[in-house]
């Protein structure tokens, strides 16, 4: 879920405020009662009708927002996704999972919710200070893989923060401790004021970037293509090229049914175009398909495995995720959970993949590479190494009501390997969308690709 327009969108589990007493009370056998999340620095109370989030430090207890209750175990949340919670093996474990996301976050039973909970938080700018410095101490993964000594961090800004600092003045001294990052999906947020950036040499996949390539590529490679078609709001376009190829191009896995659409609105719309455009006969006689994720902004991991689904007839691992889950050890993670490609029961593609990647290829498009890089059959990565941010982004709120994101899970090959911060490396090298290429009309990386499909 994720660039970062779409970690404000991200999801977070909801909470809002719940008398100490009435949280503390042991719920009865099942899902009700006190929990606290493997990882992600979250106790969760569920019960009655709603399921409450409180995001946690080691010095700080902060409540957020309420789902509510929709069925048997199931909640939905302010942005409409369906959160699940399940017993598993008995009433002390639990496991939650997303509709939008992948995989399962595990819950430990509380006997009663922490006192830090039950506190007022103060609201000072220290205060809010100490609680993002908390934050990224405890949960975010890369630290000595980006070279950066957190604690000297703290050093050295902690003093600039005093009570009469100005929230304007907090937004810019939190942006400038993590702009060393180079973390697309690290965002400070000021109501429409965001602080992010991207890797050095990268270009964020906003909507200008993508409609200035979407332009040019319709016109110089999709030029007499004998069927041309958008789908989902034009975030998905596909064409019949010459030499019985394929040409998919998806600019993010969102955004698909509307501004604040829920996750099974989203995959309707996929669902649609790919019954569309996968059909029996075109899958018999496509000899290769080019998938052109070179400016896409991210989304749903979820979507991502969905299409992964309708391009093989074998089942196999995508990758598997895990998460950072001790606060005083960054080495230390949960059991990674392997994520599987299952053949959907619709027409699938099972010929030759050519998947067009570029540093403006960020989170859930990167997850979607990655998650093609097994897949049975022949598949090649063609162009730019893609940005190297792959986790779910975890949204918080600060005292004083400034919200920051920050990741801290990873995404792992069959091998142990992932791609944070240097992305998923092409196999075969391109230019992607540069000046020369727009100044002389060239798309090497589609050229190649159409080239080598066509052999």
């Amino acid at each position: 879920m994720r660039t970062l327009t779409a970690a404000v969108a991200a999801l977070t589990l909801a909470a809002a405020a719940v008398p100490a007493a009435a949280a503390a009370r042991p719920g009865p056998p099942g899902t009700d009662g006190v929990w606290r999340m493997d990882g992600y620095g979250t106790v969760l109370v569920v019960g009655g009708r709603e399921l409450r989030e409180y995001q946690t430090t080691s010095l700080s207890c902060l409540q957020g927002d309420t789902s509510r209750r929709t069925g048997p175990g199931t909640y939905t949340t302010t942005d409409g996704s369906v959160l699940t919670v399940r017993n598993v093996h008995d009433r002390d474990h639990a496991l939650l999972a997303a509709d939008s996301s992948v995989g399962h976050r595990t819950l430990r039973r509380l006997s009663a919710l922490p006192a830090a909970c039950a506190r007022p938080a103060a609201t000072d700018p220290r205060t809010a200070f100490d609680v993002f410095w908390q934050t990224f101490e405890e949960n975010y993964p890369f630290f000595a893989q980006k070279g950066i000594d957190w604690h000297a961090v703290r050093d050295r800004y902690r003093p600039l923060v005093h009570e009469n600092t100005t929230e304007d003045e907090l937004f810019g001294i939190l942006s400038d401790m993590v702009r060393p990052l180079y973390d697309a999906h690290v965002a400070v947020i000021d109501g429409h004021r965001v602080f992010g950036q991207v890797r050095p040499g990268t270009q964020n996949p906003g909507p200008e970037l993508d409609a200035r390539v979407k332009k040019f590529v319709v016109a110089r490679d999709l030029q007499g293509a004998p069927y041309r078609r958008d789908f989902a709001a034009g975030r998905i376009t596909y064409a019949d090229l010459r030499d019985d190829l394929g040409y998919l191009r998806i600019s993010g896995f969102g955004g698909y049914a509307g501004d604040d659409a829920p996750y099974t609105a989203e995959r309707a719309e996929l669902d649609r175009a790919l019954d569309t455009v996968l059909t029996r006969s075109r899958t018999r006689w496509l000899k290769g398909l080019v998938i052109d994720l070179r400016v896409n902004g991210g989304g749903s991991d979820a979507l991502g495995i969905r299409i992964a689904e309708r391009l093989t007839d074998t089942p196999y691992t995508a990758y598997a995720k895990r998460v950072r889950d001790d606060p005083a050890d960054p080495a230390r993670h949960t059991r990674p959970e392997p994520v599987r490609v299952v053949p959907a029961d619709a027409p699938r593609y099972t010929g030759p993949v050519a998947v067009l990647t570029g540093g403006s290829t960020v989170s859930a498009g990167e997850t979607f590479t990655q998650a093609l890089m097994d897949r049975p059959g022949r598949t090649v990565r063609i162009g730019q190494p893609t940005q190297g941010v792959f986790s779910d982004v975890m949204v918080r709120t600060l005292p004083g009501g400034l919200l920051f994101g920050l990741p801290n899970e990873e995404f792992l090959t069959r091998t142990g390997r992932t791609f944070d911060g240097t992305g998923i490396p092409p196999q075969l090298t391109e230019p992607v969308f540069t000046a020369e290429e727009f100044a002389e009309n060239r798309d090497s990386a589609f050229d190649r690709a159409v080239g080598l499909l066509g052999r």
